[in-house]
């Protein structure tokens, strides 16, 4: 009788189970102690790999934290498939309304720590790393701020806003105090906050 032959490891899927659990691990640790304090051995322990296999994919902890942020990103944004107009910016054609939506469910991510804490440890992290920081703003920021001047684009050529307007000005007014204040503490970060902001920068854009 023939010996049952053993099954092949499946390389692969090791390493995805791998990386998945450096992932999580290396999300863990930033909430649980700080960008400052998290340690490429740390989340080598946490993962329960060695952390030459951490080096071996990534060049330093900040690379490992970005990349499993945007996995997470990815992992909670709702596909096409699911909603085909889940990628794009609301336009029903009420321009306060569509702002104030995008910046409300901007503050419901901004205060969910799942997502704050290594965002807000990348931000500073982006500063004193300049690499890091441009593919922070390519990979994570970018994307959003020009869905934002797609639709202030479109109001602009409706006739909502001044014709003059600067788009990207624009999308700064929206988005910079939005992000200083979760940054740095200032206030609330709350709808009525979004609301107002939205309410005070159309004034100007329309010219009201």
């Amino acid at each position: 009788m023939s010996e049952k032959a053993t099954p092949t490891p499946d390389a692969g899927r090791r390493s995805d189970r791998s990386r998945r659990a450096i992932y999580e691990a290396a999300l863990a640790l930033v909430s649980e102690t700080g960008y400052a304090k998290l340690t490429v051995e740390a989340i080598a322990a946490r993962a329960g790999v060695g952390k030459q296999t951490i080096y071996r994919w990534w060049p330093s902890k900040g690379d490992v934290v970005l990349e499993a942020f945007l996995d997470l990103a990815q992992r909670s944004a709702v596909s096409p498939e699911d909603d085909p107009g889940a990628a794009a910016f609301p336009d029903t054609g009420d321009l306060a309304a569509d702002l104030k939506l995008v910046l409300e469910a901007t503050v419901d991510e901004l205060n969910e720590p799942a997502y704050a804490d290594p965002a807000r440890a990348l931000s500073a992290e982006g500063i004193l790393n300049p690499q890091l920081g441009a593919r922070f703003i390519e990979h994570v920021l970018a994307p959003g701020l020009r869905l934002y001047g797609t639709r202030l684009t479109a109001a602009r050529e409706r006739g909502e806003i001044r014709p003059e307007t600067d788009v990207a000005i624009a999308t700064d007014l929206l988005v910079a105090p939005l992000t200083y204040r979760w940054l740095m503490g200032t206030g609330p970060l709350d709808h009525a906050y979004a609301d107002a902001l939205v309410d005070h920068v159309l004034t100007g854009l329309r010219g009201d």
